[in-house]
């Protein structure tokens, strides 16, 4: 069977985990294809919210087997974390969670490099989240990266010594000293391994290719969102790997003529976390409303999200850039009691109105064109079928439609996995 994806489309928070959350009951396998524990999969449900980083969003569903891929990168200490959170919940993890042995490790001193490269930007940083992520990905490609396999190797905390030497001699480099307890964070990360090790690891290109031959179905879940991608994200300021769905073929082995359904994922207005270029931002009454309405918080860092309409232009690029076949709607509850809506449609770049993202989005560079649309007064969360739908909700979802070219099947009316309507 193909493998079928869901991706975020606009600057990640998209509102990914609970999507895949929704969908869990129709797929085998849940496997995550690349980012690390920059992620933060919020899923809600029987009234407990759940912050997922690393483990993939289908753990709570019983029957789905749940794989962390190759092109994942894994810090054994919030691993560890994450595991034992879920431990009230008496999942059977041995059987339900899968780790492939080329998914990359993240060392303390791959975090203490972030924080010491980011602290020596001053004000041109990129708004890291400091979980190490980029060092790893840095060591990655530069082969020198220590991964999950490499556990099972009689000499591996002689490879992690070495690595870690050569990371302290880096950190040294930079300008911003920073302070850290090397001893205090080692003993939490061995004791970390030892926790991963107790899990299965497996070959997951195989494990994936033996269960599309027995017929089962696989989700690839991504994470971050497709303007963060290093290639086609609003570079510098983006993560260290590939998001959209060129991602899943290199994070799982999956071959480009395997891919299925790619469902995109984006809010009814735009977010963002951290530095970067955002056309569409608003520094206003309606930016806090949306904000505050939208408890726009990030789930990994607990930064404030910066808030703006919804931007057509970036998202017909993300949509192109995926070959999206399927769209959801996220959050179209928090447009509630906005007399008018402004979606941005076209770019007036360097005094020329253009349709498409280019090179550079810096706000001296663009200014965005808007239409504007009635907006509607009702309260969503308790709507169950698109039949209750305001009718001004429906004609901006038509009008989305219409310019994307892409059928919007769910509409998310709420954080519950309940207040989902599918059209």
């Amino acid at each position: 069977m193909a493998v079928d994806l869901l991706l975020g489309l606009q600057w990640g928070d998209e509102g990914k985990g609970k999507i895949v959350d929704v969908l869990t009951k129709d797929y085998d396998i849940i496997a995550r294809f690349q980012g690390g524990p920059n992620a933060g999969h919020t899923l809600e449900f029987d009234g407990i919210k759940h912050v997922l980083h690393t483990i993939p969003s289908g753990i709570f569903h019983e029957n789905a087997i749940n794989l962390v891929g190759n092109g994942v990168v894994i810090d054994p200490v919030i691993f560890k974390k994450e595991l034992d959170n879920l431990a009230q919940f008496k999942l059977n993890i041995a059987e339900k969670l899968l780790i492939s042995r080329k998914a990359h490790l993240i060392l303390p001193t791959h975090r203490l490099l972030d924080a010491a490269s980011e602290a020596s930007k001053g004000k041109a940083k990129i708004g890291s989240t400091l979980k190490g992520i980029g060092p790893t990905y840095m060591d990655k490609t530069g082969r020198n990266g220590i991964r999950v396999g490499d556990l099972e190797l009689e000499d591996w905390k002689e490879r992690y010594a070495a690595l870690r030497d050569k990371h302290i001699d880096m950190i040294d480099f930079y300008d911003a000293k920073i302070e850290y307890d090397l001893d205090e964070l080692e003993a939490e990360f061995f004791k970390a391994v030892e926790v991963l090790k107790e899990l299965t690891f497996i070959d997951s290109e195989e494990y994936l290719y033996q269960a599309q031959q027995a017929g089962k179905s696989i989700l690839a879940e991504g994470a971050q969102g497709s303007l963060l991608d290093i290639d086609f994200g609003t570079y510098p300021f983006v993560t260290s790997s590939n998001t959209t769905a060129a991602g899943a073929c290199t994070g799982l082995g999956v071959a480009p003529n395997q891919i299925g359904d790619v469902f995109g994922i984006f809010k009814a207005y735009t977010t963002r976390v951290g530095s970067g270029p955002f056309p569409t931002e608003l520094f206003d009454e309606v930016g806090e409303t949306m904000g505050r309405v939208g408890n726009e918080f990030g789930a990994t860092t607990g930064r404030p999200r910066r808030c703006g309409w919804l931007d057509l232009v970036a998202l017909k690029y993300a949509v192109r850039v995926n070959g999206v076949t399927q769209l959801m709607m996220m959050k179209g509850d928090v447009l509630s009691g906005f007399d008018t809506l402004k979606i941005c449609t076209q770019y007036k770049y360097k005094g020329e109105v253009i349709d498409h993202l280019p090179y550079n989005i810096e706000p001296e560079n663009v200014e965005p064109v808007y239409s504007e649309m009635k907006g509607w007064e009702e309260d969503l969360t308790k709507m169950k079928g698109d039949e209750q739908l305001p009718k001004e909700l429906n004609a901006y979802i038509e009008f989305l439609e219409k310019e994307l070219n892409v059928p919007i099947k769910i509409v998310s009316v709420g954080p519950d996995r309940t207040q989902t309507i599918h059209r």
